[in-house]
């Protein structure tokens, strides 16, 4: 196997070859480092290299591996970045604040603390939107995030970074985050998997939760049966959390294998009460449908109405600009701008309860179906800096359009999955997502798996890294 299949080669299949002792730890973490090095330069995936600590660990890692290759966790070995928007010890974490560039962190947070436990090695910090509020990663100060299969383009946000890293091969499997869209749109944006859990899936320890449970942890990766093993090495009730689904009863690095029985499956090329795709999305979700169909699922359009959702959603998703605590002048325009739109407890606790009534109604959808298919995003990524001259109303309409599909599944804590289905007329990835019931990942996952041989996502690999202009 040469160096670049190596460095596309997944996750769980690392795993065995590091356990047959075919790869060390440290011939993986340097690999990976030497593709940083020599690519994200031109990508801007990463915020913090942490060379010095992977080749430590990687190194005490594969001494270990000599002496004993037998009750190893599940991940021993294997490198994986994680989003700036979560602390790692002794590392900075700016979240994407240029005047943060040298805040470092005191603690681990709850999802990396899971992460070593699994025996991960952390190559670094992947770039992420100011305060992960945009869904482009381009915040000042900073290198933007590229789109690997086209740098003239985004590749989408917050969890940009991470995004770009996975499908350029500069780390075989990320951590993210999804708040509104964060995991799942950039996923998209380049041809990767992204799996937003349910809320409570994944522990947000040390704090309590995001926004009122808009955020979660995510996992980006190439294949489903690597996006199955990081949900089960992340997920887990920590002491304190505020809701928490229990343990799977299986592994969903098990259950997906086992083939779903026949499913109700509603579609909708848009979200057809407020927003139209563009022509090639509407049409991947027509085409997923038919596939769908013809693996013997039940298979109808319908979607259910979402439009009553935005106003409070947004209210919440906004404030969480504001309880940065930042001073405005360090913040960029349309965070500011986001900042400024004050709001005081009473009407925040009015959208709060507006957001769980009406989501209440939309879980309600899923007593009739099993699982929605909608598009990610309503139309491909735009290109780097295209919004860069609007002011601020004029980019936050934008971006409630374009990631308009989202955000409804993080007001009402259900899992969704974004999936690669080919490439658009730009050569850019055409993906679609699949929404489950509350705490059904392994619906979706099993689903995944059945899709996933159809349109061999997997294999995709990025071309020469270039820019058209």
């Amino acid at each position: 196997m040469n160096s670049t299949d190596l460095a596309f080669t997944p996750a769980t299949e690392q795993t065995q070859l590091i356990r047959s002792k075919q790869i060390s730890p440290l011939e993986l973490v340097e690999l990976y480092l030497d593709r940083i090095a020599t690519y994200d330069g031109q990508l801007g995936s990463y915020f913090t290299i942490m060379a010095e600590e992977a080749i430590a660990d990687a190194k005490a890692k594969t001494e270990t591996l000599a002496q004993n290759s037998s009750d190893l966790p599940p991940f021993f070995g294997v490198p994986i970045s994680v989003k700036d928007l979560k602390r790692v010890k002794d590392v900075r974490c700016c979240f994407g604040v240029a005047s943060l560039k040298n805040e470092m962190a005191t603690e681990d947070d709850g999802v990396v603390t899971k992460l070593r436990q699994a025996g991960f090695i952390l190559l670094g910090k992947t770039a992420t939107s100011q305060l992960g509020s945009m869904p482009f990663t381009e915040p000042p100060g900073f290198l933007p995030t590229r789109n690997p299969w086209n740098l003239d383009y985004t590749s989408g946000g917050s969890s940009g970074g991470a995004s770009s890293a996975l499908a350029a091969g500069l780390c075989p499997i990320a951590h993210g985050s999804d708040g509104g869209g964060s995991v799942r749109g950039p996923a998209a944006c380049c041809g990767v998997v992204g799996l937003k859990p349910s809320r409570g899936r994944i522990s947000s320890a040390p704090i309590g939760d995001s926004l009122h449970g808009l955020g979660t942890n995510g996992v980006l990766a190439r294949n489903i049966a690597d996006t199955a093993a990081l949900l089960d090495a992340m997920s887990g009730y920590v002491t304190g959390d505020p809701y928490w689904f229990p343990e799977a009863s299986i592994p969903f690095a098990q259950s997906y294998q086992k083939p779903p029985s026949s499913l109700r499956v509603a579609f909708s090329p848009n979200l057809s009460d407020f927003a139209q795709a563009s022509p090639e999305y509407q049409q991947a979700v027509t085409d997923t449908a038919k596939v769908l169909a013809d693996l013997g699922h039940h298979v109808e359009e319908a979607c259910p109405v979402v439009s009553d959702l935005q106003e409070s959603f947004t209210t919440i998703w906004q404030s969480g600009v504001a309880a940065s605590g930042l001073p405005l002048e360090l913040l960029e325009p349309i965070n500011q701008w986001l900042a400024s739109r004050t709001i005081n407890a009473g009407q925040y606790l009015q959208a709060v309860r507006e957001m769980q009534r009406i989501s209440r109604r939309i879980v309600g959808f899923w007593d009739d179906y099993d699982v929605l298919l909608l598009p990610v995003y309503l139309h491909q990524p735009i290109k780097v800096g295209e919004w860069a001259g609007l002011d601020p109303t004029q980019i936050f309409e934008k971006v409630s359009h374009w990631v308009a599909p989202c955000p409804p599944f993080n007001a009402t804590g259900q899992p969704a999955i974004a999936l690669p289905v080919g490439f658009g007329d730009r050569g850019l990835p055409l993906s679609v997502q699949l929404v489950g019931k509350p705490g059904a990942e392994a619906t979706l996952l099993s689903l995944a798996a059945q899709l996933e041989p159809i349109y061999n996502w997997g294999q995709y690999r990025i071309p020469d890294l270039k820019m058209d202009s």
